[in-house]
């Protein structure tokens, strides 16, 4: 049974920030994913990096394979974490489309499988936005401008669906919807009230993490005064500045 989750009940996600991360955060919400080692050393100051730490964490990196650096000492992403960017941007940028009522329909049908075969499969299920109603039966509404992928038919049957269920009953069921909501409050009351830029920093990564499990529902399955519009307009606008700053 869902519940309502009260506000001041909700403790928001905030990790301790590392030179690692601060590199990687800054990284993947900029286009492209590149920035000079000079243009890194500006950038991280303001949340308690310090040159020589962060040249440090860029050399871990690098031989960790997180990062490629060229000749002209400018750093990219590794081609692993594009992808990683990619998925961070169809999060606060989701695509979507007029809903027609369908539903996307997932049976997973391979069998003896490993733990570790099977978690990843729930991993790639649950980041294309889909929820399980049973064990081996994913679905979503179609209301999201993307393909599933070609490999999914190794190991899955895929279709489209019209449940019997009214879609809003259906939609509570699969997702925490009200949880989900009292978290984007949260945060947002968290970037309010915060006034240090690592505090800010801070918040705003768990806001790219909070927005990963946003099921994009249309907006006739969402609870009233439903943030998601107003969480990812914050994250764009502070976006927008730290790129600014960064005069990229």
């Amino acid at each position: 049974m869902r519940m309502n989750v009260p506000e001041r009940s909700v403790e928001v996600d905030l990790r301790p920030l590392s030179a690692r991360s601060v590199v990687l955060s800054l990284l993947l919400g900029t286009h492209p994913p590149e920035l000079a080692v000079k243009d890194l050393v500006r950038a991280v100051e303001p949340f308690g990096v310090g040159g020589s730490t962060l040249r440090a964490a860029l050399s871990r990196m690098v031989a960790a394979g997180d990062l490629r650096r060229s000749d002209d000492s400018v750093y990219r992403l590794s081609d692993r974490l594009l992808a990683r960017q990619r998925r961070q941007d169809e999060a606060v940028e989701a695509r979507t489309r007029a809903w027609s009522g369908d539903w996307e329909m997932v049976v997973v049908t391979a069998t003896g499988r490993g733990p570790a075969e099977r978690a990843e499969l729930r991993a790639r299920l649950t980041a294309l936005r889909l929820a399980e109603l049973r064990e081996g039966v994913w679905l979503r509404p179609g209301n999201l401008s993307r393909p599933l992928p070609d490999d999914l038919a190794a190991v899955a049957e895929t279709c489209t669906a019209r449940p019997d269920r009214p879609a809003r009953e259906l939609a509570e069921r699969l997702w925490p919807l009200d949880a989900w909501a009292a978290t984007a409050r949260a945060l947002l009351a968290h970037i309010e009230r915060a006034d240090r830029p690592a505090d800010v920093f801070a918040a705003f990564a768990a806001v790219v993490r909070h927005l990963l499990t946003d099921p994009v529902l249309p907006a006739g399955l969402l609870p009233a005064d439903w943030p998601g519009a107003a969480l990812r307009a914050a994250y764009a606008d502070y976006q927008w500045q730290i790129t600014r700053d960064m005069g990229t």
